[in-house]
């Protein structure tokens, strides 16, 4: 209900500004509702949006049930967008010979590009925090060096692009393509398998108390370098996908801060793969109305600020339902 209530109060903030900038706010919410739910090439985007949102917020989450933080799904997203890319550019043949072994190379690169903070932290204790977000600006980098270098689009003149991918994921709904559905059953999936599978009651309890679950014969070690090499293996999937089924070659800046925004999406799930669907549906019919709002003059500028709005008001609202006052707490000055 907190959140709801959070929901209405940034829509009135934000309704209130717009009306001082000169922008209807009636008028323009139901171009939104027009433009996203109200049509099917909105429901197209949607999707389109909310399929790397899915895996990027279910590769943070899984991270956070035994206590790390993936901060570096941008980076794995890249990496595994490169190793995919590179597959289709070396590799001949047809889709159905293709596709597997581009989806393989896509988990392997985000695999890959965890795997130095993944034994860091396990081996070190070096905090992941720190050296997963570090490699987002290396993997960016690395994009924009093979997309303007070595593997930039001489055929177009493209100058931060591959050319097209000579294969791509089949589409199932209009630009929807089949892996939006894969993304869905891979996060229910990966739900079950913490939820009912012991490996998944091992990292729960090595999250909830590492100490206990050392005492109990768990391998804790072990348990961390698993669940971070499957973060990063779900986050370079979702770049396979972004190269193979939406924008079908790579690019660069074509993360489209899907890495940052799984963050987010895995707050607002609270833990709970089954609810990075919805968190992710949220997310994702926010970034579809702020290409609407874009479209009435309104500066990205703006767009990115009622974004946050939205999403802090969110996140307060969310804090607050979560919050339950100590049993027994005194208040200051009241004691006897």
């Amino acid at each position: 209900m907190l959140r709801l209530a959070a929901i209405v109060l940034s829509l009135c903030i934000i309704a209130g500004v717009l009306a001082l900038s000169g922008h209807s706010p009636v008028v323009l919410a139901e171009l939104i509702l027009r433009s996203t739910l109200g049509s099917r090439f909105g429901l197209e985007d949607l999707a389109l949006f909310m399929c790397p949102l899915l895996l990027t917020g279910a590769a943070v989450t899984v991270c956070g049930t035994i206590g790390l933080w993936n901060i570096g799904a941008e980076g794995q997203f890249y990496a595994g967008a490169i190793a995919a890319t590179g597959v289709a550019l070396g590799l001949h043949g047809p889709a159905i010979m293709v596709l597997p072994v581009m989806t393989i190379a896509g988990i392997l690169g985000g695999m890959a590009w965890i795997a130095v903070p993944t034994l860091a932290r396990a081996y070190a204790g070096v905090n992941e925090i720190i050296t997963t977000l570090l490699l987002n600006f290396i993997a960016s980098l690395l994009t924009y060096y093979l997309t303007t270098g070595p593997w930039r689009d001489r055929i177009s003149g493209a100058q931060v692009s591959t050319q097209r991918l000579s294969v791509s994921i089949p589409e199932m709904w209009g630009i929807v393509h089949w892996g939006f559905p894969v993304a869905i059953v891979i996060v229910i999936g990966l739900a079950l398998v913490l939820s009912r599978t012991r490996w998944g009651y091992e990292i729960r309890i090595g999250g909830a108390n590492p100490e206990a679950a050392r005492y109990a014969g768990i391998p804790v070690r072990l348990r961390i370098i698993s669940v971070m090499l499957l973060s990063g293996g779900l986050a370079g999937l979702a770049g396979m996908f972004e190269v193979a089924g939406t924008v079908h070659r790579l690019q660069g800046g074509m993360a489209n801060n899907f890495g940052y925004l799984g963050i987010v999406v895995a707050v607002l799930a609270r833990g709970s793969c089954l609810n990075v669907i919805p968190a992710a549906l949220l997310m994702a019919l926010i970034l579809d109305s702020g290409i609407v709002m874009q479209t009435q003059q309104l500066s990205a500028s703006v767009v990115l600020a009622i974004t946050g709005l939205i999403l802090f008001m969110i996140a307060i609202g969310d804090e607050l339902a979560h919050y339950r006052p100590v049993a027994g707490a005194t208040p200051k000055g009241k004691a006897s």
